[in-house]
């Protein structure tokens, strides 16, 4: 790997063909980009690297690079042949790494094989999941190459704390919106906290974006009148992390397996999230999370944390303690360096 200047690590996020202008991260969290530091452009901000979308600017930087595949994975495909016979160390990863997305890009037969073409010429594979990293291992069938890394947040930079008084926080959001995919169990999360609305007297706030279709389906499930906000518009990012922060709670059933940014925009915002079964809900909130528990016991744990002030404020610390040792910017930077390392040390072998 081609030392930096000042000595540093940094990472290009490549992806190519995609629509997200290009964008450097300086040794800060780049709260003034045009994408917040999350999801993959995070793995490129806490290193201080760059998310691009044209192969040549990887290529001319030199710098290792993480591509991203997508679409019909033709343009992943040719970017990542171009830099590994440059020399630039290379990892994957699909852009979409929820089991039930990566089964939908996988079941077409022609974008399979060139999926495992991919894998197996690239240096390495970096998941944002364990479950995503388990796949990626079975192909290549070698574990050094292969690494999970969850996204990091901002949560050292004080630009990036949305946090509200906890004096001030009302209510429940729900963390999914999609009525049509199974996995998010949107039905089942809405009314499980119909009924922690009916018992602790908390509103329920959730998203629709699905026009008259889904207007109709809220009002068949039955909440109390006043007691269910439904918010049709669809706003910045910014505006959305200021919702999340008016709740005291993040409530969700999704069992997709998916990096986790329902959680993440909880930590951001110092707000507990119950359920799911994301990386991020398992890295940040053990605790809280859907794994290996019923609806029951998801709901049981929502309203002990609404009705006991200790316990809700405990929830918070812990999970701002959990996520700064596992999440923080500079942990992450320091795992994706030696993964990195040790893909150039093979590559050179």
């Amino acid at each position: 790997m081609r030392a930096q200047d000042d000595g540093a690590f940094r990472l290009n996020v490549l992806n190519p063909g995609g629509r997200d202008p290009e964008q450097h991260f300086g040794r800060t969290s780049g709260e003034n980009g045009a994408h917040a530091p999350v999801n993959f452009h995070a793995y490129a901000a806490c290193t201080g690297g760059s998310f691009l979308r044209h192969t040549t600017r990887a290529l001319s930087s030199k710098m290792p690079a993480l591509v991203l595949l997508r679409g019909g994975f033709r343009d992943s495909e040719e970017a990542v042949n171009v830099l590994k016979d440059a020399g630039i160390p290379v990892a994957v990863s699909l852009k979409e790494t929820g089991l039930h997305q990566i089964a939908d890009q996988l079941r077409d037969r022609a974008k399979l094989q060139r999926f495992l073409r991919i894998v197996a010429r690239a240096d390495g594979c970096l998941a944002p999941t364990p479950e995503a990293a388990d796949i990626y291992r079975a192909l290549r069938r070698d574990d050094e190459s292969v690494a999970y890394l969850p996204t990091p947040y901002p949560l050292h930079d004080e630009h990036w704390d949305w946090s509200r008084p906890i004096e001030e926080r009302r209510g429940i959001l729900i963390g999914t919106r999609e009525w049509n995919v199974p996995s998010r169990n949107h039905l089942a999360a809405l009314l499980a906290a119909r009924q922690v609305s009916e018992t602790t007297g908390q509103t329920v706030t959730v998203y629709d974006f699905a026009g008259r279709s889904g207007a109709r389906l809220l009002s068949e499930l039955g909440f109390r009148p006043g007691s269910l906000t439904v918010l049709t518009k669809r706003t910045a990012y910014a505006d959305h992390l200021r919702v999340v922060a008016q709740h005291r709670l993040v409530f969700q059933l999704d069992s997709s397996f998916v990096p986790g940014q329902v959680a993440g925009d909880a930590l951001l915002c110092r707000v507990p999230c119950v359920g799911g079964n994301g990386a991020l809900e398992r890295e940040g909130f053990p605790q809280l999370c859907g794994v290996s528990r019923s609806i029951a016991e998801v709901t049981g744990i929502a309203e002990r944390l609404l009705r006991d002030e200790a316990l809700y404020r405990q929830a918070v610390s812990d999970s701002q303690e959990r996520a700064g040792e596992r999440l923080s910017f500079s942990n992450v930077a320091a795992h994706l360096q030696i993964f990195f390392q040790r893909l150039a040390a093979r590559a050179s072998k």
